[in-house]
């Protein structure tokens, strides 16, 4: 790929604008300065630099994000900071966009892509993916709200009972409950209509990727391809 093209396709700007980057020996490539930005690069595990700045050739964008609270997860937030904030520009600018939404009190595992497969893959009611969530509540959790959880709640849009993957009390006032619909505030609903309320949610986990311990509030980094074999993605 010619490396003006390369950079555009990462966020870096115009071709124009990337070529002018390239010609005031702000990129490398490979650990090699390159000034020529119609260059042609394998890109097959190539790395390139701008401005100092380590990236990966990536053909799409694949990424977590522990989500801090007080974010909204859409592009046009309304209310509060959109969680895109929290990424480099050139991520921003390729167009990722995060997989579902987090409520802006909600914190956790949020995965983000430019890849609409993907994308359509993790959020399609159909497949069920498991979403596993941390909830603290207001009063005290007991087993009949479990059981409840388990053996479905009746919403106010819903027609039938609708009942949690699994469920387990944590403390006195959490539980651990996997769902694998994508309702909206289906988790606070749920716990509302078993008798309870929850005071603050977290994710822990999608499929069988769960969120790494050393990742900080508001940090992201690149999922791995052993990542994407734990969301069912890679064969």
């Amino acid at each position: 790929m010619q490396l003006d093209r390369l950079l555009q396709k990462h966020g870096f700007g115009t071709r124009k604008a990337c070529r002018g980057l390239i010609r005031s020996e702000r990129v490398t490539v490979n650990g090699e300065s390159c000034l020529n930005p119609f260059a042609e690069f394998d890109t097959s595990e190539l790395d390139f630099t701008v401005d100092g700045v380590t990236w990966p050739y990536a053909e799409f964008a694949y990424l977590m994000l522990n989500k801090p609270m007080g974010y909204e997860c859409s592009r046009k937030p309304l209310h509060h900071p959109g969680v895109l904030t929290l990424l480099p520009i050139p991520l921003r600018e390729r167009g990722v966009q995060p997989i579902g939404r987090l409520d802006e009190d909600t914190t956790g595992l949020l995965l983000i892509t430019d890849d609409g497969h993907l994308n359509h893959l993790l959020s399609s009611a159909k497949r069920k993916v498991p979403k596993v969530y941390l909830a603290t509540t207001r009063h005290p959790v007991d087993q009949n709200q479990i059981d409840s959880l388990l053996s479905g709640v009746l919403l106010n849009d819903e027609p039938t009972p609708i009942c949690v993957a699994a469920c387990e009390i944590v403390g006195s006032h959490q539980l651990r409950l996997t769902v694998t619909e994508g309702k909206y505030h289906q988790v606070k609903r749920m716990v509302a209509a078993a008798g309870n309320r929850v005071e603050s949610l977290h994710r822990e986990a999608v499929g069988e990727l769960i969120l790494p311990a050393d990742l900080e509030p508001g940090q992201w980094r690149w999922l791995s391809r052993h990542d994407l074999h734990k969301l069912g993605y890679l064969s």
